[in-house]
């Protein structure tokens, strides 16, 4: 509202400059556009209007007259809410020829304005377009034209003029406000475009990092065709790291998971975190919950006493899964150290998946500059990589 009543006075005083400075209008017509103004000074818009309506019923009138009363009917009825007349007003004229270059452009912003106000999204992009094309610059009219864009479901020209924008936007400044990209990631969305949406759901995360973009993003990549099911608990890893393990059945899962992968250790601490955070140990799952417990802690105390870290084998795969054992019983350093050895040897059967753990080690020992680089390295297409970049971005130094 306060952008439409600026664009009123602007037209207000334009007009009154140009009674003023061009030809003299006849008593009878500017007599009652005199009172007019006055009027709407007063905030009294439907009496100005009535005063204009008495100088457009004089006879004869030049074309000066007729577009000086334009003007004045269209301001008039701007601020009386009256879009529909303002519109109508302002588009006579614009088309009378009274008006050239540069001075045509608070007409045109006004309709661009008026237009949106009144929900005639084509009319808006239609004048918005006109005002940048004879070269306006408004921030305030490049958004108007965006959402207008979106409003009337062309989707397609959202993502093209909101795309340019924040590409150019990342180059010079370090934060891009979050409705840009919420209304950039919406239009992806609509138009089916799943890997612009995941594009920009991540540049989210980067300026505006939330718990349910991080959700978003994770149940996305996990969602696509190719995810591999031996990633469930790297997933359920990150869910935790962002805040993001809500439910019962999730801490069970997760834990149950590491137990399968060898590390009980892990899921002796994801039963814990589930009790203090009160989502097991309840309910008519309780005796399962502390069976679990249970079963953890009774499996961590017998791989204290059988594994023999010094004597274990020398293949790749024995060096990355004893490492990730060593990191999940809190021996980082020389858990990080046996994976790099791992990863460093020929036939190692998943070696982007073991850069993922050994990145998840060294983020976990506050190395972020590593674990940052690490993640950023990952090239595999079965989910690897796209859990790697979002470690990436939760890791970021």
């Amino acid at each position: 509202m306060k952008k439409i009543t600026l664009l009123i006075l602007i037209a207000l005083l334009f007009a009154t400059r140009l009674v003023q400075a061009q030809e003299a209008l006849r008593s009878e017509v500017g007599t009652p556009l005199r009172a007019a103004q006055d009027l709407m000074k007063a905030g009294k818009n439907k009496e100005a209007l009535a005063k204009v309506r008495e100088a457009e019923a004089v006879g004869n009138r030049s074309a000066y007259e007729s577009f000086i009363i334009d003007r004045m009917r269209g301001s008039a009825a701007a601020a009386a809410g009256d879009e529909a007349t303002a519109i109508r007003s302002f588009e006579a004229a614009l088309a009378s020829g009274q008006l050239q270059g540069s001075e045509q452009m608070p007409l045109v912003e006004s309709l661009a304005s008026l237009a949106f106000r009144a929900k005639d999204y084509t009319k808006a992009i239609e004048f918005s377009e006109r005002y940048f094309k004879q070269g306006g610059t408004s921030e305030s009219m490049r958004s108007l034209q965006v959402n207008a864009y979106y409003l009337k479901g062309d989707f397609a020209g959202v993502a093209r003029d909101l795309q340019a924008k924040v590409e150019a936007a990342e180059q010079a400044t370090p934060v891009i406000d979050e409705q840009t990209l919420l209304l950039l990631a919406s239009s992806y969305q609509k138009l089916g475009n799943t890997a612009g949406y995941a594009a920009t759901l991540e540049r989210l995360l980067v300026h505006h990092p939330k718990k349910s973009y991080w959700m978003d993003l994770i149940t996305s990549a996990q969602n696509k065709p190719n995810f591999a099911d031996r990633l469930g608990l790297d997933v359920y890893r990150l869910l935790l790291a962002t805040d993001n393990l809500s439910e019962s059945a999730q801490y069970v899962e997760m834990a149950q998971l590491a137990m399968e992968a060898g590390l009980p250790a892990e899921a002796k601490k994801i039963v814990n975190a589930g009790y203090v955070a009160g989502k097991l140990g309840t309910g008519t799952d309780a005796e399962r919950h502390k069976r679990l417990r249970d079963s953890a802690n009774k499996q961590v105390a017998e791989d204290e006493k059988s594994v023999k870290v010094d004597v274990i084998g020398r293949n790749a795969d024995a060096l990355v899964n004893t490492g990730q054992w060593l990191v999940s019983v809190g021996q980082l350093d020389k858990g990080i150290a046996m994976m790099e050895q791992g990863i460093a040897k020929a036939g190692l059967k998943h070696s982007e998946d073991a850069k993922l753990h050994v990145a998840q080690a060294y983020f976990a020992n506050g190395d972020r500059v590593k674990a940052s680089a690490i993640f950023k390295s990952i090239k595999g297409v079965d989910g690897t990589a796209d859990l790697a970049r979002l470690w990436a971005i939760l890791a970021k130094p």
